[in-house]
């Protein structure tokens, strides 16, 4: 069974500006992510759903 929690608004939105302004520092935007990640306690696949969400979903939507 897997977990699922819920983060605040601001901590998402601190995660996502943190990859932003930081990823020229690292190799590859995964690399920033994933280090962003394990800072903040989360995953590095829901912080990069929340920095590049998947442009088809607004497109089958409407």
């Amino acid at each position: 069974m897997s977990t699922s929690r819920r983060y605040p608004k601001e901590v998402r939105e601190r995660a996502v500006r943190l990859v932003f302004d930081n990823e020229q520092d690292y190799p590859s935007q995964w690399a920033a992510i994933s280090s962003i990640a394990g800072k903040t306690g989360m995953t590095p696949e829901t912080l990069r759903k929340w920095a590049w969400p998947d442009p088809l979903k607004s497109v089958h939507r409407k």
